[in-house]
Order: C-alpha cells, then structure tokens, then sequence
C-alpha cells in the first residue's frame, strides 16, 4: 500500500445542532475545530445539520402523501395485476 495517500481515519466529533446532539464515531472528515468530550479527551469537531436523531425518515416523523392518487394512476396505465 502506498504511503502517504490515505487520509487519517481517526475519532471524530460530530455535533447534530437541530437537537443539539453529539455523536463521536470515526471518520476522515477534515475539521478545523477541536472539542472536548465527556470522557476528558478533546477530539476535532465537525457541525452538521442533520443526523439520524433529526431526520424525518429516521425519527418516524415522515409522512408520504399520495398526492393526486399516482398508485390509482399507475394501476390505471398499467393495470391492477
């Protein structure tokens, strides 16, 4: 394996702010900031504005409206089967 191409993989804190949540996993995002964490270690720090703790999908807050009846449209192109 070639040396020096490969970026650092290493801890990262990463900040959810729509629910002011934290989570530290490892990753190669690149960060300017640094943070300290709950355990007294400081890792670099990483904002983002969704997660899995605010997303929709991932909350069950997702509504999926059938808008205009696309299934009743469907089945009628191309036929109840």
């Amino acid at each position: 394996m070639k040396k020096d191409i490969h970026p650092e993989y290493r801890p990262v804190l990463f900040h959810d702010t729509s629910v002011d949540k934290y989570f530290l996993v490892n990753s190669t995002a690149n960060t300017t900031q640094t943070k300290k964490w709950e355990d007294g270690n400081t890792y670099p720090y990483y904002v983002i504005e969704t997660s899995s703790a605010s997303h929709p999908f991932y909350t069950g807050q997702q509504k999926i409206l059938d808008t205009g009846g696309r299934v009743q449209k469907f089945e009628k192109k191309f036929g109840k089967k």
